[in-house]
């Protein structure tokens, strides 16, 4: 397991205790009102006029307000949850580490698939005017698919085609393009030097192995100087004690705006 890795079981982890956290609060909000609702009689009603009413509506108040706090704990336990699922499945960070590698990995894996549905259609062609049974048979003789895959292949679509239909090809030959991209960036990234520019009270630093472009104040900036930051993509990393964005040939752009907007704001005062 790698940093990247790391942080991210932590961060899953984090979300779990709080999911858990929620529950076990919700579980004891519902049981409190519960058990105060077992002290009222079935079917009691609040006696009008009697020396009782006031206390009795806020009596029965306070076990409505107990059971809303655990429907809200309950929701608040299921957010924590649906979040803790949901780490690590949004694909492959750039700031994985081991990004570059995967992304190769991903990459083999695409053009691989392409050349499966190539060749398959290619049979398919090849075989279009015999029975449907020399067609399954000529392709499970690849070894690509079996028997079960091989019948689906041969079934037409709702415009008559089978085999694997254009749009496939098209769009796997898409995320072929983009990840191959996404490799030759993160390479430039990975073989950039660090960097590091100062400026009147802060420091701009480049840091490929953390994948980051960030500004670190002698202290806390204006609020002017932070409104800038968040107009250029920067976020307050309080782990890091600075205002970061990934690194990226966008990020050193806005980087550099930065600093040119704000040294002509520093001359104007």
């Amino acid at each position: 397991m790698n940093t990247y890795e790391a942080k991210q079981a932590a961060r899953k982890a984090g979300y779990q205790a709080k999911a858990a956290q929620a529950e076990r609060q919700a579980d004891a909000a519902h049981a409190q009102a519960h058990d105060m609702a077992q002290a009222i009689p079935f079917g009691q009603p609040i006696l009008v006029g009697h020396h009782s009413e006031r206390s009795d509506r806020r009596y029965r108040e306070r076990i409505h307000q107990g059971y809303e706090k655990s429907f809200d704990l309950q929701k608040k336990a299921e957010h924590y949850a649906d979040k803790a699922a949901a780490v690590g499945k949004g694909g492959i960070s750039s700031d994985d580490p081991d990004a570059i590698e995967k992304l190769k990995a991903k990459l083999a894996s695409l053009q691989a698939w392409q050349d499966t549905m190539k060749k398959l259609n290619g049979i398919l062609r090849r075989h279009a005017k015999v029975d449907p049974e020399t067609r399954i048979s000529a392709l499970v003789a690849t070894g690509l698919v079996d028997d079960s895959r091989a019948r689906e292949l041969i079934k037409p679509d709702f415009m008559g085609r089978i085999g694997f239909a254009p749009y496939q090809l098209q769009n796997n030959n898409a995320n072929i393009r983009r990840i191959a991209q996404r490799i030759k960036d993160l390479e430039k990234v990975a073989d950039r030097p660090e960097f590091e520019r100062s400026g009147p009270g802060y420091t701009y630093r480049e840091d490929p192995q953390e994948n980051r472009a960030m500004f670190l104040f002698d202290g806390k900036p204006a609020k002017e100087t932070r409104d800038l930051l968040k107009r250029h993509g920067f976020r307050w990393s309080p782990t890091r004690s600075a205002w970061v964005r990934q690194l990226t040939a966008n990020a050193q752009w806005s980087a550099m705006d930065f600093m040119r907007a704000l040294e002509l704001a520093q001359r104007q005062q």
